[in-house]
């Protein structure tokens, strides 16, 4: 088993947890909630079509904050179905309040390092898109090892994704930005849907998230990334 198989070998992570407590609403929600859309990390691939007693594209979202806009995507598309992972339990007793609410079966969260999942966990192209939003930007030079969007990963999220797959990404971080164009383009396995190999306008579907607005609000730039997978 190579490194990048075995999750043991995986020292550098590319996110702290937080502290911050968990408040009433979602220390419930993680209790009565989780049992319905939570999926606990295991070292055994997920068999993707009984977690979601059907067959459906899957849409993935890695570090989606408090969850809003996957919940509000699994709403308005409940004919696929989506998975999101998140390591911050906050976060996650959000989502889960927000999708009970809205009544979604076609919404599972996992807890658990992305890395590790989509190494162990996530079969061989079976996801039709991947979202990757506002990822941490690890600004100092030193800490740049940390970032998610690397080439390893990269390779990773390729055989994970399907063929014709789409893979997102987003961040208002310029440098971050151009260390991803830069990324991805090292990998003969996707294609930048951009005009001229650049920047993408935001998915009709994504809306904005409150992280995203607060930086809007603050003059920061916000850039997106589309490519494909290709066969």
């Amino acid at each position: 088993m190579s490194s990048e198989d075995n999750p043991r070998h995986r020292t550098v992570r590319s996110y702290v947890v937080r502290g911050g407590r968990m408040t009433d609403g979602q220390q419930r929600a993680m209790a009565q909630h989780w049992p319905r859309y939570g999926l606990e990390f295991s070292l055994e691939p997920l068999d993707l079509d009984a977690a979601f007693g059907r067959v459906a594209p899957r849409r993935l979202e890695i570090g989606f904050g408090n969850g809003e806009h996957l919940a509000a995507l699994a709403d308005a598309h409940r004919d696929e179905d989506f998975l999101g992972l998140e390591v911050h339990p906050p976060g996650v007793g959000h989502l889960l309040l927000d999708a009970a609410q809205r009544h979604l079966s076609n919404l599972r969260v996992i807890c658990h390092d992305a890395v590790e999942v989509l190494q162990q966990q996530i079969p061989t192209a079976s996801l039709a898109e991947v979202a990757i939003l506002f990822p941490d930007p690890w600004h100092k030079k030193r800490h740049h090892k940390r970032r998610l969007i690397q080439d390893a990963f990269v390779a990773l999220l390729a055989d994970r994704l399907e063929p014709g797959g789409l893979l997102r990404l987003a961040t208002d971080w310029q440098p971050y930005a151009e260390h991803m164009l830069e990324t991805l383009a090292r990998n003969p396995q996707f294609t930048n849907l951009a005009a001229g190999g650049g920047y993408a306008t935001r998915a009709a579907d994504r809306e904005p998230t409150r992280f995203e607005q607060r930086g809007l609000r603050l003059g920061h730039s916000v850039l997106d990334l589309a490519y494909r997978r290709v066969s």
